[in-house]
């Protein structure tokens, strides 16, 4: 009996702290980038190598965060609506093809951070807890 109350307890638990794993993801761009939002449209065309300017006309160099990141499953799912075996299918045909290549990784959040911060051409996406004044939010789901 007091095994299945514990049992039960640790399951709701699980349940609660895998609903709230996910928390809200920021694209940012360089606090010196003169846009100001991007649609999801425009994200997806970028990180997927369809264009390489932002809305503005300026060039656009799209950093994704190490495979296997939580922010980078989310962005993969919600913007680009792909898994990550989908895009690794996508970019395979599209290196072989000679037609594109993928966003170059760059760790979590600290350093997609600190390289968009530091490069107004680039754009990326990190937890909306790590945002500070060096990046300015211009999507966020």
């Amino acid at each position: 009996m007091q095994f299945n109350l514990i049992a039960r307890f640790l399951l709701c638990l699980c349940v609660f702290l895998g609903t709230n794993t996910y928390a809200e993801v920021a694209v940012i761009v360089s606090a010196k980038n003169s846009n100001t939002t991007i649609d999801t449209d425009t994200l997806s065309r970028i990180f997927l190598g369809k264009t390489s300017n932002f809305p503005d006309g300026n060039q656009a160099i799209p950093v994704d965060q190490t495979e296997g990141a939580v922010a980078r499953e989310s962005f993969n799912e919600k913007v680009l609506g792909k898994s990550s075996s989908q895009l690794k299918a996508y970019w395979s045909r599209l290196i072989f093809t000679g037609k594109g290549t993928p966003p170059k990784e760059s760790g979590g959040d600290a350093d997609v951070k600190a390289l968009v911060a530091n490069n107004p051409n680039l754009i990326g996406y990190i937890d909306s807890s790590a945002v500070d004044s060096s990046v300015k939010v211009i999507y966020s789901f």
